[in-house]
């Protein structure tokens, strides 16, 4: 029987049904939960997300200008991680100067704005810039210079979601206690999508400034280099922007409170903005300065194993602040707290292949800065897609579960990365006529890798926002999430130790001469790329049962 037109409706109607009501329930209930008072720490969320715009711009400098080896990046990488750290004494200095909060975005401003001026002098004079200083030395500076203002701005920011989200009703009535709860998830959901929207917004330009790359010459590329870096000086705008707009707002707000015959007392406490200002705490200060001062002597000192000294000590640092801080807490949370950091922290320790994988890509498999750019905009759009997809997944789900399902889809697409290496991507062009390349096959990886990465950390940002005390929420922020970000430096120096055992050179020539210095060597590529994707797997689903046992226990 052949079916008529009003069938193929009926049987389409209940699909269009169901992917209406997804899209109410999880993207568009999000855009009805956004409010004005939300705005200002996302500009500075997106602030951070935009900050990618010189990411492929700086790994093309390094590789066409700067004789660093893999393992030195890391080595920085490890250093510019660092910083994060001091979310700490930051966190703290925020709650104790939270009506000064202004001055510290512009300072964090100022030095973003500080290390983009360095490249594009280096783009633009370099020579100049040499006269003065080695150019690897300047680089290395605005490497670390960056990280330091956007650790203030995000300390700030994290606080500033706090802020936004609103405890009383229009009347001045206090809303009820899960309400809140429900609007500081959908506010920490909103900064994941920010940063990540800012990211999708930077690999659109990349694509675009990029666009005819493979035929430009190399001064036609240094301008393109030297353009994005100007227009990067925008980040530190954005941010400013968001400040200038929190203060209009409140200003707005206290003015409509005013209106309904509130008096200035009331109205800060109705607002939640008559914080108390907690006592100092000057063994955290006091920690923070001093592991300040002992990371730079250590690294200025040129000490063997510089950054496992550093690392050690700002562990053990971090770990007993967080000790410290949380003796407060009845023995369930805190175990559920420690449990769920620990995991977090291993899942983002895991280790990296480092430069090498990326200028084997660009040597072996011809992959150019407009291609890479758009590797990126489909990894940012579907992690901005995934960021909804997952969303009920994130909210209901314990999470060890999230983290163990992650590990294993992360680690397992691994797979078409070491295919490439041994030469997949030719048998698949010869087999279907040219269309299952490397490129396809590299686009095809990102697009199933790109919405995993930002999930993990939605639900204990959460977990502080709502349960952390009011007066030190930015403290309880920056704490767990020092720790968390050391992970992140645990992961650069675990890659630079397996950089130190596979070694992966690019070609390297004498910028006078033409002469080649180092030789290209990817040989052992294959195998650093099969033991990060066995340590991705295993330091994760470790942790996960050490905490089941340990904190977790049903």
């Amino acid at each position: 029987m052949i079916k008529g037109p009003s069938d193929a409706n009926r049987n389409t109607a209940p699909i269009f049904f169901l992917l209406r009501k997804w899209l109410d329930h999880n993207v568009i209930d999000l855009g009805r939960q956004m409010r004005v008072s939300y705005v200002p720490p996302l500009m500075v969320y997106l602030a951070a997300g935009v900050s990618g715009l010189t990411g492929i711009v700086g790994t093309f400098f390094v590789k066409e200008y700067l004789g660093l080896s893999a393992e030195f990046l890391a080595a920085l990488g490890f250093w510019a991680m660092l910083p994060w750290a001091l979310k700490m004494p930051i966190g703290h200095l925020v709650d104790l100067l939270w009506r000064h909060k202004a001055g510290l975005i512009y300072l964090g401003a100022t030095l973003i704005a500080a290390a983009l001026l360095i490249m594009i002098n280096l783009l633009s004079d370099r020579e100049y810039m040499q006269s003065l200083w080695p150019v690897e030395n300047w680089y290395v500076l605005a490497a670390l210079l960056a990280p330091v203002g956007y650790v203030i701005q995000d300390t700030v920011a994290d606080a500033m979601t706090v802020e936004a989200v609103a405890v009383i009703d229009e009347q001045g009535r206090p809303l009820p206690e899960p309400e809140i709860l429900a609007a500081h998830t959908t506010m920490q959901t909103l900064g994941r999508v920010a940063i990540i929207g800012g990211s999708l917004l930077v690999a659109g330009v990349n694509v675009a400034f990029f666009s005819g790359i493979e035929t430009m010459d190399e001064a036609q590329k240094a301008a393109i280099y030297l353009s994005i870096y100007r227009w990067a000086l925008w980040i530190p705008v954005i941010s400013i922007l968001g400040v200038v707009l929190s203060s209009y707002l409140r200003a707005q707000e206290e003015w409509r409170l005013a209106a309904h015959g509130f008096e200035f007392e009331d109205i800060e406490r109705l607002t939640a903005r008559a914080r108390e200002v907690p006592a100092v705490n000057w063994p955290l200060l006091g920690g923070g300065l001093g592991f300040a001062l002992f990371a730079a002597a250590v690294g200025l000192g040129g000490l063997r194993n510089s950054e496992e000294i550093v690392f050690a000590g700002s562990l053990a640092i971090v770990l007993f602040l967080m000790w410290r801080l949380t003796m407060d807490l009845d023995g369930k949370t805190k175990n559920r707290l420690y449990g769920t950091a620990f995991v977090i922290f291993a899942f983002r320790a895991v280790p990296t292949t480092g430069a090498g994988e990326t200028w084997w890509m660009i040597d072996d498999l011809g992959f150019d800065q407009q291609f890479i750019s758009k590797l990126s905009l489909i990894a940012s759009t579907l992690t901005l897609l995934g960021m909804f997809l997952f969303r009920r997944f994130m909210a209901e789900r314990p999470i060890t579960y999230i983290i163990a399902v992650l590990t294993v889809v992360l680690g397992l697409l691994y797979i078409p990365n070491i295919a490439l290496y041994y030469g997949i991507h030719k048998w698949t062009a010869e087999l279907t006529g040219g269309v299952v390349d490397a490129r396809f096959i590299a686009l095809v990886d990102t697009a199933l890798e790109s919405p995993l990465g930002q999930i993990a950390m939605i639900p204990m940002l959460a977990w502080i926002a709502n349960s952390a005390p009011k007066q030190l929420k930015a403290t309880y922020f920056a704490v767990m999430a020092a720790f968390v970000n050391l992970a992140l430096s645990l992961s650069q120096l675990l890659t630079k130790w397996l950089n130190q055992g596979f070694v992966i050179t690019r070609e390297v020539r004498d910028a006078a001469t033409g002469r080649i210095v180092v030789a290209a060597d990817y040989s052992e590529l294959g195998w650093l790329l099969i033991v990060v994707m066995g340590l991705n797997l295993a330091i994760p689903i470790a942790a996960i049962v050490l905490a089941k046992r340990t904190w977790l226990k049903d």
